[in-house]
Parts: structure tokens; C-alpha cells; sequence
């Protein structure tokens, strides 16, 4: 982009909007973006854009990716979406579709966010049933053993995953964990061929878990929705017998995330 033409658009955007716009950026786009590619879409001068940035990255709304020279939400900006999803208005909606799915199916069924280290629980309705697996609300779960966890991982760009699985060890929550690094990418090119994911037994003995993805209007994961169950009630066999249901009730959570 030309500069005096960056200049003069920077001179238009008022300054308390500029760095609301680069965060809206960074979240519209859900890769990790160089300065660069903020001065080119927003037409902010190159000095705006790195002051912004280091400021938004002291106080937590971004944060550095692994290359060292792009950005992605921080903490604060996570915690941010979680809030704005947790709204009394969208909650109250999206409560009334996830109990609905949980009552077709007679299972538990949680909704679950991506953050940095895991999936987190946002809602769940619980069964009725006694003998039921207690996960409450703000739980934080593993991304590689867990059928929520699997289905995103299934997502991420091939340099991204290459990035994960290289990292650290995989470690086994069951005798079903899938530890070796290029079992789980096998997994993973399934899950995403599929459209769904599986956690048979892999995260707690004696539980199994089907998930569907909730999709934003650009088709990105924003959350899962996932119906688990002991096995003495429903193997993996049988949860997947509802995956009709929970693909339903996806894209009803998905238009009421776009409405």
C-alpha cells in the first residue's frame, strides 16, 4: 500500500477506534497476523501498528506466536469472547437448544471453547440418569485425548498441528490414549474428514464421547458440542447412533452465534 495513501486513511480512523480495530482483526481472521498484514488491511501507518500491538500485548489481549513476529488473541481477548458468548440474552438461547439436544438423547451434553492449553467447558445439561460423569462448567480438558479436543486440533493449519505435536509429550489420561504423535495426526485426518470426532474411552475409562463442530460464518470452529455417557449405558456404538441430533443442534447454535 502506498504510503502517503496509509497516512492519510491512519489520519481518518479516530484514534480511541484504532486499536479495536486491529483486536477485531486478529479475531476475524483466527491465524496468527504479522504486523504487515495490519497495515495492509487497515491502512494504519507502520508506527500505529507495532505502538498498538506492544500495548495490546503488556496488557494481555495478544500475544506473540511461536515465530516470534506474529500475533494472535491473548488471554484478555479470550476471555473476552467467553464473556461476550456468556451473555444472559445469547446464554439463555443457547441453553434452551443445548437442553433440548440432551433431552432427545438422554446423555449429558456440553458445549466446549478452544483456549491454549485445552478445551474449556462453557455449558453443559446434565442427565438425569444417577450414574453420570461430573465435569462442571469452567473445566479445562485435554486437546488430544478428548473427542471436543480431537475435533479442534482436526482444524489447524498443517504447520500449526506440526506445532502442537511437536511440543511435548502426549500423555495417556487411559490405556486408549493415543500417545505416538503420528497415530493422533492419523486421528486427526479422519476426524476432519468425517465432520466429527470420537473419544472412546481415550480420556476417562469408562466414558465415551461423540462431537460436532459449531461453525462461524467464514465455516471456523468457535466451540463443539458433544454428548458423553458411561459405557454401561451407551458405548461408542451407540452415541453415535444420535449423531443426527447433535449435528442438528449445531446448526442451530451456529445461526443463533451469527444472528
Amino acid at each position: 500500500m502506498d504510503e502517503t495513501v496509509t497516512h492519510e486513511k491512519d489520519a481518518q480512523i479516530p484514534t480511541n477506534l484504532r486499536l479495536l480495530l486491529i483486536l477485531e482483526e486478529v479475531a476475524r481472521r483466527g491465524v496468527p497476523l504479522k504486523p504487515s498484514d495490519l497495515i495492509e488491511t487497515l491502512g494504519l501507518a507502520k508506527p500505529t501498528v507495532h505502538r498498538l500491538l506492544q500495548t495490546a500485548e503488556a496488557e494481555g489481549f495478544v500475544q506473540r506466536d511461536l515465530d516470534g513476529r506474529s500475533y494472535g488473541p491473548g488471554p484478555r481477548l479470550r476471555l473476552l469472547s467467553v464473556n461476550t458468548m456468556s451473555s444472559e440474552h445469547l446464554r439463555t438461547a443457547r441453553l434452551a437448544i443445548l437442553r433440548s439436544v440432551a433431552e432427545e438423547i438422554g446423555e449429558t451434553c456440553n458445549l466446549a471453547i478452544p483456549d491454549r492449553e485445552g478445551m474449556i467447558y462453557l455449558d453443559r445439561v446434565e442427565t438425569k440418569w444417577p450414574l453420570r460423569i461430573q465435569l462442571a462448567v469452567g473445566t479445562q480438558v485435554p486437546f488430544h485425548c478428548t473427542a471436543s479436543g480431537k475435533l479442534y486440533l482436526s482444524t489447524l493449519r498443517r504447520k500449526t498441528l506440526d506445532g502442537f505435536l511437536a511440543a511435548g509429550s502426549l500423555p495417556a489420561s487411559t490405556e486408549q490414549t493415543l500417545t505416538e504423535p503420528e497415530d493422533l495426526r492419523e486421528e486427526l485426518t479422519t476426524i476432519a474428514r468425517n465432520g466429527f470426532s470420537t473419544d472412546d474411552e481415550e480420556f476417562m475409562t469408562g466414558m465415551a464421547a461423540v462431537a460436532v463442530p459449531i461453525l462461524d460464518t467464514q465455516r471456523r470452529l468457535v466451540a463443539s458440542l458433544a454428548v458423553h455417557a458411561p459405557v454401561q449405558r451407551h458405548d461408542l456404538s451407540g452415541l453415535l447412533a444420535f449423531l443426527p441430533v447433535l449435528q442438528s443442534g449445531s446448526t442451530k447454535l451456529a445461526k443463533l452465534l451469527a444472528s
